[in-house]
């Protein structure tokens, strides 16, 4: 370990070998910190918190501060930060409200400075928050999604896995597997394909999905007939389960839309 003298670090605490922490740094409360994690200057890392393995938390993030709920009376409630995240300047991530539920993130995810990641979202791996991105309570987003930059998103929506959403989008509905978002409010207008492409989903999942897209966005069906056709026409892939799971577990509704202006 390597804590810098104008560091504090509480004693409950539990380090993990080769842990680096930087000058002004708080580490406050029943917080472990896994081997090789390192923690810069002025950051703040408190609660029951548990940050993985060689994680790099930047300047001035604050993680596992008290949830920004009204209904928060003091729970003890949980975050779980999984291994090798970059969680950039000024970062803000809470725990859950309910006494012992937790905010989860995965692993390998870049967070950029400025997000906000609240109470009770679960957030996968292999994810890119850019700046100012914001997750409201209770919020999902899977494997491999990116947010652009200045995005919000609404409580209770989820963001599927490889999708992508554009920059200062508002999303209120659920944003499908795979696909393209973007717009206020966000809706989707297309699949992937580049994103898709750069991690080796073959020419024929890729040409099955845009089938389903098209089934789904283009063909004038409601959403239920849409689903229909995609369950008799094409290929049961794992793909196609994984995006009609999605579309059976909504919530808050897809953001689809039929007259869309990108093609």
């Amino acid at each position: 370990m390597n804590i810098h003298p104008m560091a504090s670090v509480a004693p409950e605490a539990k380090l993990g070998r080769s842990v680096l922490i930087g000058p002004g740094a708080v580490i406050d409360g029943q917080v472990e910190i896994g081997d090789g994690t390192t923690v810069g200057p002025h950051a703040v890392i408190t609660g029951h918190t548990t940050v993985g393995r060689d994680c790099y938390i930047y300047t001035g993030a604050v993680i596992g501060s008290p949830p920004q709920d009204l209904k928060y009376r003091g729970e003890r409630s949980y975050l779980r930060i999984g291994d090798r995240n970059r969680i950039r300047e000024y970062v803000t991530i809470n725990p859950a409200t309910e006494n012992d539920q937790a905010t989860i993130i995965g692993s390998d995810n870049l967070i950029m400075a400025y997000c906000h990641i609240a109470h009770n979202c679960q957030v996968g791996s292999h994810t890119v928050l850019a700046n100012n991105a914001t997750l409201a309570g209770h919020v999902t987003v899977e494997d491999h999604a990116i947010l652009g930059g200045l995005t919000a998103v609404h409580q209770f929506c989820r963001i599927g896995a490889y999708a992508m959403v554009g920059g200062y989008s508002k999303v209120i509905k659920d944003i499908p597997p795979y696909c393209l978002a973007d717009g206020y409010p966000a809706r989707i207008y297309r699949l992937n394909r580049v994103g898709l492409k750069r991690h080796d989903f073959s020419p024929e999942t890729l040409a099955t999905l845009e089938r389903a897209y098209r089934l789904l966005v283009r063909s004038g069906l409601n959403l239920s007939q849409a689903i229909q056709h995609i369950r008799d026409e094409l290929p049961p892939l794992p793909e196609i389960v994984r995006l009609l799971e999605f579309i059976n577990g909504s919530r808050r509704g897809l953001a689809l839309s039929r007259r869309s202006r990108y093609r």
